[in-house]
């Protein structure tokens, strides 16, 4: 009996054909007896070992064919996944071996097709908001197919095409474990990169616009960073719902995009001030509610913005933490502020079904259009990074493993 172990590495290349006997020794490589695309090579990476249970190397050990297969069957299962060790800059992504396990109960384990990046995974990796523990895997949106299944779980099986966004941390890997009830399936008419796209952006979209604040013909928002991931789904949603869409951007270019996308106002705030060119749009008014991702920069200028009774809806700080708010300043106008996060708004198995369900048939009927518009190797994070916080992107970024 011969038994192969082959790495990771080896799983998505073509085929390899054996030539012959295999050496039968244990060691760092052994000589090559495969070829590929009838190219030959002198020797295997140091990653790929062979044994063979009949030889006398092995037979010299006293292990049986059971006990070597037991011997093999303990190894480790090693995936590639980006870790971070420290706190910092982009530069602290560091692309790793890891060891992965088989899923306990209610757990599957998914290989990620494609993955999401957004600012939190920024938050997270310079410490905005705290990692249970160093090191860590960041990312928290990816799109999969499952490759094991936990015991007693009937409504999964492997080759389940899933989603999921949120917790646990931890998408930035070829493959991990996920608890089952965290995953919803992706249908067949969405493509697997506009899921993974999608998913974290479209049900925060989702519960801002239809819960948070229920938009609805009429009302006036402003939308910050309107030609980002959320940004851009924000626009498209609020317009579909009936509402007059203001949003800010830093470029032209992105101007551009706002505007496609179904702003009926775009302001470049590098140009001019958007509280005046919002007081002017509303002839005074100002907004019935403002999407705020970006913090320090437009924090202030947003409760400037906003009418009487206004809610302001601060989800991000792209900008940093906006300094601390007294209630008196609320009091002027009757102001209404709220800090939300999408993991509390899909706290339970039915919310996140209904979020993402909702997401997902926007997509399908053309509501939302998705806007993949990078695409970087799972390994290069660092320098997607950089990029997403260079205000280099706009709409979605992927990272592919």
């Amino acid at each position: 009996m011969i038994t192969q172990l082959v790495s990771f590495h080896f799983q998505y290349k073509p085929p390899l054909q054996l030539q012959g006997p295999l050496s039968g020794r244990l060691s760092q490589s052994a000589p090559n007896p495969f070829r590929q695309s009838c190219k030959h090579f002198t020797e295997i990476p140091t990653k790929c070992t062979f044994f063979c249970s009949s030889s006398p190397a092995l037979r010299k050990q006293g292990l049986s064919d059971k006990a070597f297969a037991t011997r093999a069957a303990s190894l480790p299962n090693m995936v590639k996944a980006i870790r971070v060790h420290e706190l910092g800059g982009p530069e602290v992504l560091k692309w790793e071996d890891v060891e992965i396990g088989e899923p306990n109960e209610g757990e599957i384990r998914v290989r990620n097709k494609a993955i999401g990046l957004n600012f939190i995974d920024v938050y997270f990796r310079k410490g905005v908001y705290k990692a249970a523990a160093l090191p860590f895997t960041p990312g928290m949106e990816a799109v999969g197919v499952v490759t094991a299944v936990g015991p007693g779980l009937t409504d999964r099986k492997v080759g389940d095409l899933v989603a999921y966004a949120g917790t646990p941390m931890g998408s930035y890997a070829e493959e991990q474990i996920l608890p089952a009830n965290k995953v919803v399936p992706v249908p067949s008419s969405i493509d697997p990169a506009i899921a993974a796209s999608v998913m974290l952006k479209g049900m925060t979209a989702q519960f801002l616009v239809r819960r948070c604040f229920k938009v609805e013909a009429g009302h006036t928002v402003l939308v910050h960073a309107a030609a980002g991931g959320v940004g851009s789904l924000l626009c498209q949603w609020a317009n579909a719902l009936g509402a007059t869409v203001i949003g800010t951007v830093s470029t032209k270019e992105k101007a551009a995009q706002a505007k496609e996308d179904g702003a009926h106002h775009v302001i470049i705030y590098k140009e001019e001030d958007f509280v005046a060119r919002v007081n002017e749009i509303t002839s005074g008014n100002g907004v019935d509610v403002v999407y705020d991702s970006v913090g320090k920069d437009t924090f202030q200028g947003s409760l400037a913005s906003l009418k009487l009774r206004g809610y302001m809806v601060s989800f991000g700080v792209s900008s940093g933490t906006p300094d601390p708010v007294p209630l008196s300043a609320l009091a002027v106008k009757s102001l209404y502020l709220t800090r939300p996060s999408v993991m509390q708004y899909t706290a339970t198995r039915e919310e996140l079904l209904e979020t993402a369900g909702e997401v997902f048939a926007n997509v399908a009927s053309g509501v939302l259009r998705v806007r993949v518009n990078h695409a970087y190797p799972l390994s290069e994070a660092a320098q997607a990074h950089a990029d997403l916080e260079g205000r280099k992107t706009s709409g979605s970024v992927l990272l592919i493993p």
